[in-house]
């Protein structure tokens, strides 16, 4: 039986997106669960890190799944890659599923540019995938699911994502509003997003005019 494990990091906290909203989805794929070690995907300083450190011949895969485009036609994509190395064959690719088949389109299929910082950028639209010489058909149909990934030995370290001219990122966790003065000590004001706060003042200000908690205290003689 096959087995997908998404995963999250102490990095950062993930939640899938709606379908309304495209979000970034670490995860790894293996077959067999011995293998569930040799493959790692973590998004970290602006970048989907990408590694399998079993044989290509393993079946295992680490990616980032990109949710929320159900029903979109794809028209482009585009990710960068640390240096030209780790555009190894095919990997990393997009695999594009639509509602008329697997599209997968790899670094190899397009011809990069390389940025003054020795980053590479592979753009996948029409006009790049015929100007390489049309190798790999173009993504028809209504999407179903997109994902980036890596299935070969290496690593990849994968930025700049974006799909149909939007940035792909994972979706940070929503957390608050705060419960408790007490949660505003020690730094924890900095935890909240919803609402978000520039200071413990104004976090142990919140509590006081929107909790039950601060209401009683600031109504105590």
């Amino acid at each position: 039986m096959k087995r997908l494990i998404l995963i999250s990091t102490c990095a950062i906290a993930l939640v899938l997106a709606s379908t309304a909203a495209a979000a970034l989805v670490p995860g790894v794929y293996f077959q067999n669960s011995a293998d569930s070690a040799c493959v790692s995907s973590t998004y970290s300083a602006g970048a989907l890190h990408l590694a399998k450190t079993c044989p290509t011949s393993t079946v295992a895969s680490a990616y980032g799944d990109i949710t929320g485009l159900n029903g979109q036609t794809f028209t482009t994509g585009s990710f960068t890659l640390a240096n030209a190395a780790q555009c190894q064959g095919g990997s990393p690719r997009f695999n594009v599923f639509t509602t008329t088949g697997t599209f997968f389109l790899g670094c190899n299929n397009v011809t990069p540019t390389t940025n003054s910082d020795g980053t590479v950028t592979y753009t996948f639209d029409a006009a790049s995938i015929a100007a390489a010489g049309g190798q790999v058909p173009f993504p028809t149909g209504t999407i179903t699911d997109v994902a980036v990934i890596i299935d070969v030995q290496g690593t990849a370290d994968v930025s700049n994502i974006s799909v149909n001219g939007t940035p792909e990122v994972p979706a940070p966790v929503v957390t608050g509003p705060p419960t408790s003065k007490n949660a505003c000590k020690h730094g924890g004001w900095k935890s909240f997003t919803n609402p978000s706060f520039k200071n413990q003042g104004q976090c142990v200000s919140y509590v006081a005019h929107h909790t039950k908690h601060g209401k009683s205290h600031s109504h105590t003689k």
